[in-house]
Parts: structure tokens; C-alpha cells; sequence
């Protein structure tokens, strides 16, 4: 069936993974506490003005990911992908987590919303 909320999901992960996964929503969270947070197609997804965040996580690493990743600034060059507009960055490990650089993902993502509208429709 799946977790049912973000604390369930957590909770599933018995390993450095849902370390992982609660420091991203803590980075999340702290740069925009009015976001919506849910569980969409089985992971972590935080909107405002539609979907700009989710956390994904692996066997062996957590995606945090971003619907208009294409178009954040990326001066550390540690987005992946190669769609049109989303973008992850792939932790294998506590340490990877970047927190100065991740606050900025997120409160550019969030932006990108505010200015664009929901991602999921067009633009």
C-alpha cells in the first residue's frame, strides 16, 4: 500500500536513508513552512503553487529533485538529468547533503512557482 504520510515514509527507511530523507524536509521546511507537503506517487512531494520539490529515496542513494530543475542556478554544477524542466541531485550519504546550497534550490524553485505557476500545467 505505501506510506501514507512523510513520517511514514521515513520510518520505512531503517538505514542512513531516512537520515537523508528528514534533513532534506528539515532544509525544505525551514525555507517555506506554509508548503504542502504530501505523499505523491510513492515519495515526499512539496508544492507551492503546484509540485517544486520531492524526495525519492533508492536502494542505494535518496533523489532530491526538482520539477523546474532545468532552470535553477547551479554554480556547484550537482543537478542531474536531462529532461526538459526536472533536475535531482543524488546523495549516497549523510555528508553529501549541502545544506547552504540545497536552501538555495529550494527558495528558487519556489519562486520559479510563484512566477510561473504550477509546473504540472504547461509552463
Amino acid at each position: 500500500m505505501g506510506a501514507k504520510s512523510v513520517e511514514d515514509y521515513m520510518s520505512s527507511l531503517e538505514d542512513w536513508r531516512g537520515e537523508v530523507v528528514a534533513n532534506l524536509r528539515e532544509i525544505i521546511l525551514s525555507e517555506s513552512p506554509e508548503v504542502k507537503e504530501s505523499i505523491k506517487w510513492a515519495q515526499p512531494v512539496y508544492e507551492s503553487n503546484g509540485p517544486f520539490s520531492y524526495i525519492k529515496a533508492l536502494k542505494d542513494s535518496v533523489n532530491f529533485g526538482f520539477w523546474r530543475g532545468a532552470d535553477l542556478k547551479d554554480p556547484k554544477g550537482i543537478l542531474l538529468g536531462s529532461g526538459e524542466k526536472m533536475r535531482h541531485v543524488k546523495l549516497t550519504k549523510l555528508e553529501d547533503i549541502d545544506q547552504k546550497v540545497f536552501s538555495d534550490f529550494v527558495r528558487q524553485a519556489i519562486k520559479l512557482n510563484e512566477e510561473l505557476g504550477d509546473p504540472t500545467k504547461g509552463k
